[in-house]
């Protein structure tokens, strides 16, 4: 940890804490910054390791007691000086800045007296030399945070809307009963394999219908098992000839989605008549290119 400029910092602006914070509300603070700016999570961002090492020296320094007292001391002093600069006019404030100046390199030549910079300097190199168990901890603790949240990005998630089902069945034009089927008993047909996140039959096109199903359990059995009515069977099919699994994307990631898979995912979670009205639309779509 390097002591050079550390009266320049705020430390508390770094964790955005309070200076009344406590040693939990801290350890708090830094976890939540930490989790956002660790290198391991932002390897293209060279300043990562930068902010990263900011927030160690911050939460080492106002856990401990001793350091955080001396780093109070100046903090408080910096304040209080900047109030009386304001008082100021310009030829009395370049005669206080020439008097300090002379002060302070006169105590850096007094082994006795030592400034409340050089205090908080003497603290550091301390905490340098007898190592910091709680950062070290709570890095750790970071670390592993981290390692949990990009495996559960990695794992497989099923988007309905990127596996729909062409249900195809025999039907004339001109037959009114739509060779027997209906929204409402193709939904009987299907439930029993698992929840249904939308299921559209074609208004216009006979013999037709889309289904999405929220797992892909459920969406492969139907393919595998459902036919129907028994004397005119259904026939399934991926709109993508196969399933397709994705992963999931950090939030703060930009999104790779088309405007059109985006349509298509509020489309699969809502149920509202315009959402329903632009799936079928879409599905016409799908029908002329057909």
């Amino acid at each position: 940890m390097n002591a050079k400029n550390i009266e320049d910092l705020d430390l508390y602006s770094i964790l955005d804490i309070k200076i009344s914070a406590t040693e939990s509300e801290i350890k708090k603070a830094y976890r939540k910054k930490a989790l956002q700016c660790h290198p391991d999570k932002n390897p293209d961002d060279p300043k990562a390791a930068e902010t990263f090492h900011e927030l160690s020296r911050a939460l080492e320094i106002l856990t401990d007691k001793s350091a955080r007292n001396a780093y109070d001391k100046v903090l408080k002093a910096k304040e209080a000086a900047k109030l009386r600069h304001k008082e100021l006019d310009s030829k009395r404030q370049k005669l206080k800045e020439d008097l300090e100046r002379r002060e302070k390199e006169a105590n850096s030549s007094s082994k006795t007296n030592l400034t409340d910079e050089q205090k908080l300097a003497a603290e550091i190199e301390r905490l340098q030399r007898e190592g910091s168990r709680l950062l070290l901890e709570e890095q750790q603790r970071v670390k592993e945070e981290i390692k949990r949240t990009m495996g559960r990005l990695s794992e497989p998630v099923w988007d309905s809307s990127l596996n729909r089902i062409k249900i195809k069945w025999n039907a004339s034009k001109e037959d009114i009963n739509n060779g027997g089927y209906d929204e409402v008993n193709l939904r009987q047909f299907f439930k029993k394999y698992g929840e249904i996140a939308a299921l559209i039959v074609s208004p216009k096109k006979k013999g037709s219908a889309l289904v999405e199903f929220t797992t892909k359990e459920a969406s492969e059995m139907a393919v595998e098992y459902e036919k129907g009515l028994p004397d005119n069977p259904l026939t399934l099919k991926w709109i993508n000839d196969r399933p397709i699994v994705t992963t999931k994307k950090d939030v703060n990631e930009p999104s790779l989605v088309s405007d059109r898979d985006y349509e298509s995912i509020v489309l699969t979670k809502m149920r509202q008549a315009a959402e329903r009205q632009r799936l079928i639309d879409e599905m016409l779509k799908e029908d002329q290119g057909k």
